[in-house]
């Protein structure tokens, strides 16, 4: 099928009388609307407006391609807008867009059209098409400038195919309507330039295309995987890949493709991306001793969020509601602890050794692990002795390994169902019992009696370390060592250095927010919309909301978020505030040790004084 096919003179406007994104989206899809292709314009400039809040179709170079898949298209269409003066459509480079494609698909739209549209997509990589666009007088002419594009194309495709590339690529993009065949287009492009052999592989609406052979991924130098969307990586293992989003390729196809030559890439050993490994960045790797415990922790906080909201609810009815000796005792509250504290708390410590056991030594590490977590746990070495016990488990069938590399390859069958499990959990559980956990339990309680006879000086600088801690890096290594210490401390049963570390670990983002609201001058537009956010993500203890804003303006952000964070924590320490679950944000601020409101007043405090460093710091915007 041809784009004219699609793109017809009465879905076409050449010059567009919108002066912002908004009216853009609603001029082209009044125009389709006029045109019979809509069957529900409102409906269908939702599934715009809800596209562009993934990420902005403002490609740059000038070119927005707003697109939805959706029931509301009567008749699959196209719809083209011009605007010579440009509009601001929030586009990758930051320039005026005056070139639009609408591109309206229906649900039931069939492989055809859907190749046609995104067809339409690389057509506009090309800067002289897009000149012809631009230089068009009439509807007539633009019509033309497309025609004559798909014969050239068609004669390209025809010699291309016949290409087995020596880089490969996988482009793929949240609709799989135009970003993916964008980027596609632009790798193809900027190779054909530099006489560089390039397949790639398109995963769109249509279904996966060009499919890259088991042949061709071996003979390749690496491949170049632009997706902002899930796809199987399972056949470039022991490739170089590059792993970036589907606008990179788009903006930056030449960095690509030279890193690819270079095979500057990290080596794909699976699908655990904590287990690739960097052949020419080494030096900028996280430790293997990190991936093993952000593996551990990673898995055991669906259980430490999950419990601790549950026991936090459980204080609702009474601190001790729970226990039926206690006056205030009621069954809702029993059953919530026994669920939250008895169960998925109980789960916590033998998931965490577990999953570090397994990042070490792969499946047959995670047995030994969950055996030696839960002795840990039950036998009073807590949150430590769990650390502990996973990594021990996870070396200790390292060895195993080794030790059996001997054997005969007819009972190779036979180790990881017999050998390693056995074995593993035996050494591992002995010397839990009589090497690790009695020290460790000691250790613990020495830990909580100079905790509790802290006085208070140390634990105001204690509670401005934490809390400190936890805005450096907003989710990083430093923040969840914070975080890791603080579930120690519940666990030792001291709850007051993990008040400090949430009340620190709220103030980014809410700080933040407060700044893009006080302060709109010091912010651009999407930064004062992604703030708005951050309310949200501040209140419910999810310090990442703050990175973007970190990423954007590290000098400023950072000193500012880390100072207001430091505060809340020492103003925490202050209060006497204890937090006895380990996870919540504002949904557990009425069950604190303490009193909640003078723990909301060190939040508000921090989130203030962040606000306001980055109100005078930051310099006006002009947008």
């Amino acid at each position: 099928m041809k784009i004219t096919e699609l793109l017809k003179a009465d879905t076409i406007i050449l010059d567009l009388k919108s002066q912002s994104k908004s009216d853009v989206i609603r001029e082209l899809a009044d125009q389709l609307f006029e045109a019979g292709r809509l069957a529900d314009k409102d409906q269908f400039i939702q599934a715009i407006e809800g596209r562009e809040a993934q990420s902005t179709t403002g490609i740059g170079e000038g070119i927005a391609i707003p697109h939805a898949k959706t029931s509301a298209v009567k008749i699959p269409a196209i719809a083209f807008g011009r605007s010579k003066q440009g509009i601001d459509y929030e586009a990758l480079d930051g320039q005026m867009s005056h070139l639009f494609f609408m591109i309206a698909a229906s649900e039931g739209a069939n492989n055809e059209h859907l190749e046609t549209l995104s067809r339409l997509s690389s057509f506009l990589m090309d800067p002289h098409f897009r000149e012809k666009l631009e230089a068009a007088s009439s509807v007539d002419e633009v019509l033309a400038a497309i025609d004559a594009k798909e014969g050239e194309e068609e004669v390209e495709e025809a010699h291309s195919e016949q290409n087995i590339g020596k880089i490969l690529a996988i482009t793929a993009c949240p609709t799989g309507i135009a970003h993916t065949y964008m980027a596609a287009d632009s790798l193809k492009a900027k190779a054909k330039e530099l006489g560089v052999d390039i397949k790639v592989q398109t995963c769109g609406s249509s279904g996966v295309k060009n499919q890259l052979t088991p042949e061709e991924i071996a003979e390749a130098k690496a491949i170049i995987v632009a997706a902002d969307t899930q796809v199987d990586l399972s056949p470039l293992k022991g490739k170089h890949v590059i792993q970036v989003p589907v606008a990179q390729a788009i903006r930056n196809p030449q960095e690509l493709i030279e890193q690819a030559l270079k095979q500057d890439a990290p080596l794909y050993k699976g699908s655990d991306s904590d287990k690739q490994e960097s052949k020419g960045n080494q030096g900028t790797q996280r430790t293997g001793f990190y991936k093993h415990l952000m593996s551990g922790v990673s898995n055991m906080l669906p259980f430490v969020v999950g419990g601790g909201i549950l026991i936090a609810i459980s204080f609702i009815f009474g601190i001790k509601a729970f226990d039926p000796e206690d006056p205030s005792y009621h069954p809702i509250a029993e059953a919530l602890m026994t669920i939250g504290g008895g169960n998925a708390f109980g789960l916590m410590i033998p998931v965490l050794a577990a999953f570090i056991a397994m990042s070490i030594a792969d499946r047959p590490g995670f047995a030994p692990g969950m055996v030696g977590g839960f002795m840990a746990a039950s036998g009073g070495a807590g949150f430590l002795g769990g650390l502990i016990a996973g990594f021990l488990a996870g070396y200790l069938v390292v060895l195993l390994k080794k030790a059996f590399e001997g054997l005969p390859q007819s009972l190779e069958g036979i180790k990881p169902v017999l050998l390693y499990p056995l074995f593993g959990i035996l050494i591992t559980g002995l010397l839990m019992m009589y090497v690790i956990i009695e020290p460790v339990k000691a250790l613990n309680d020495a830990l909580t009696v100079w905790l509790e006879g802290m006085g208070a000086g140390n634990l105001i600088f204690l509670g401005l370390l934490l809390g400190g801690m936890m805005a450096i890096d907003m989710g990083g290594p430093i923040n969840k060592a914070a975080f890791t210490f603080g579930i120690a401390m519940i666990d030792a049963g001291n709850y007051a250095p993990h008040a400090a570390i949430m009340a620190g670990g709220m103030v980014p983002p809410l700080g933040i927010a407060l700044a893009t609201t006080l302060f709109k001058r010091k912010f651009t537009r999407s930064e004062r919309e992604a703030g708005k956010t951050n309310y949200i993500m501040g209140a419910s203890f999810i310090t990442e909301g703050a990175i973007p804003f970190a990423a954007a303006d590290p000098g400023r952000v950072i000193p500012s978020i880390v100072v207001g964070s430091a505060v809340a924590g020492a103003l925490s320490m202050v209060f006497g505030i204890g937090l006895p679950a380990p996870h919540g944000g504002a949904f557990v601020i009425p069950i604190v040790n303490g009193n909640p409101l003078l723990y909301i007043l060190a939040i508000v405090i921090g989130a203030i004084i962040t606000a306001l460093m980055l109100g005078f710091w930051k310099k006006e915007v002009k947008e």
